[in-house]
């Protein structure tokens, strides 16, 4: 496919305002024109930095969870490791092993990144680049934020799965990540 036939669906932005720049909450809103003439006066936009995910998996074959309080939808729930890329890393993989090693302690391993998803890329600018480590090691204790109060759970293969087929795994890019590593291992 070349360029002009990729970007042949895009829509052009007639006019661009910022509702909010905040930290956690910047929004703009767009009147746009498709491609078929047709115009959507106010559409809106969430601007986020992109995130990380990571599987990790110990020496010993423990899948390493994390657990935690989700304000937005009120529930404590079974996560994998995640979080922010920040601007000082150098790449995507740095920002998914700092935030394991702050989020749990552990570190080292191999890491494969095995995909890069978007949590709704019809609003949100940013992409999920999600990793597997296997054979991470604890290095040390938790190095978390004061905002952050994070459980760390060390499952097995079939309590992962049973989270999976129960539905207790709430954020969709950790789930498909997870998916995706049982399917690419022929595990389900």
């Amino acid at each position: 496919m070349t360029e002009e036939q990729k970007d042949s669906k895009k829509w052009t932005v007639v006019k661009s305002e910022y509702l909010s720049r905040e930290p956690w909450f910047t929004a703009r809103r767009e009147h746009v024109k498709l491609p078929n003439g047709s115009e959507i006066p106010e559409y809106y936009v969430l601007e986020y930095p992109d995130w990380v995910c990571m599987l990790a998996i110990t020496k010993d074959k423990e899948y390493i969870l994390i657990r935690q309080y989700r304000h937005g939808a009120g529930v404590t729930s079974m996560e994998l490791p995640a979080g922010v890329c920040e601007k000082e890393d150098a790449s995507p993989l740095v920002s998914a092993q700092r935030e394991l090693f702050e989020e749990t302690g552990y570190a080292n391993g191999k890491w494969e990144q095995i995909m890069v998803t978007s949590a709704n890329p019809g609003t949100h600018t940013n992409r999920t680049y999600c990793f597997v480590a296997t054979d991470v090691e604890k290095v040390s204790g938790q190095h978390l934020e004061p905002t952050e109060d994070i459980t760390v759970h060390l499952l097995s293969l079939d309590e992962v799965k049973d989270l999976l087929y129960k539905d207790e795994i709430l954020q969709s890019m950790h789930a498909a990540t997870i998916w995706k590593y049982l399917a690419m291992n022929k595990l389900i």
